[in-house]
């Protein structure tokens, strides 16, 4: 039977006798690994040893340095801190001994001498909310990383998207620098991507009529703060070179709770080859 195999306990006692009965009562009744110390500090040395210790059975009354002052150096240090320690006494059963005791980070304390079957429940509790613990560890590991998996494929997902779409993509602050951009918008405009992210939308943006022109934070925002979008448009993108290149263009604002625009999407369609033939007077075509 499985009686907490792979767990490491520490018994700390000054009497050899001591040290021999516990470990002989532990591997007894448990198949949990044991280590001893006849000394606070022998026991200090064993927890920079030993990462894995996951119980601690300190006896207080040692001489040098007694139980109390070990916890305390236990706890002091970040390899220790954790792990819960166990006092045990034949002295000191006042109240105010096990206020000294948790004051010093016990979890618990046992009486000398030691009912056997009490000291076995004691550490097999100890031992069992240690491996409840660990497997909720163990599954709240294992879902943080399948939560971490799937928002790494959205994300690729959404990368794929905008970097294969054949329209030019700018997203913007609510101030219009461009804080966004897909190789699209970068072939259109004959810009590197870093040389377009902190540009002004400005820069690359000629609306076709002369009343719009340099009104793109203007009016237009206005607009979008009460609708949240404005239908395509025609305009010109200004190129890296000074080509003008026709757009049919939108814009679209992402609100905050509270309404504020937090970003600006824009999206470009190069309309370069295509002609609007004025058909007749009340009706347009476009053709390539």
């Amino acid at each position: 039977m499985n009686r907490y195999a792979g767990f490491k306990l520490l018994i700390v006692d000054d009497h050899a006798h001591n040290l021999f009965t516990l470990r002989t009562l532990i591997h007894t009744h448990l198949d949990v690994a044991v280590l001893e110390a006849a000394s606070g500090q022998e026991a200090i040395d064993l927890t920079h040893q030993h990462s894995n210790i996951d119980l601690i059975i300190l006896d207080v009354q040692m001489p040098d340095m007694d139980g109390f002052e070990t916890a305390a150096m236990l706890k002091l240090r970040k390899r220790s801190r954790d792990i819960p320690i166990i006092f045990l006494t034949a002295a000191f059963k006042s109240e105010e001994f096990q206020q000294r005791g948790f004051a010093v980070g016990a979890a618990d304390y046992l009486l000398k001498p030691i009912e056997d079957h009490q000291f076995i429940n004691k550490i097999s509790t100890y031992f069992r909310l240690i491996e409840k613990e660990r497997e909720l560890n163990r599954i709240l590991e294992s879902r943080v990383a399948e939560r971490t998996q799937e928002l790494a494929e959205a994300r690729q997902y959404l990368e794929n998207i905008v970097t294969y779409m054949g329209e030019a993509l700018l997203v913007l602050t609510a101030e219009g620098i461009i804080k966004l951009t897909n190789p699209a918008a970068c072939q259109m405009l004959g810009y590197r991507r870093d040389e377009l992210l902190g540009m002004a939308i400005g820069d690359v943006f000629e609306e076709d009529a002369d009343e719009q022109a340099g009104a793109f934070m203007g009016l237009w925002l206005e607009a979008l703060i009460r609708t949240g979008a404005l239908s395509k448009i025609e305009a010109r993108f200004v190129a890296s070179d000074g080509r003008r290149v026709p757009i049919l263009f939108s814009r679209t604002a992402i609100k905050t709770n509270t309404g504020y625009i937090s970003d600006i999407i824009c999206i470009a369609k190069d309309m370069t080859g295509y002609v609007r033939l004025e058909a007749n007077a009340d009706s347009t075509h476009d053709v390539c």
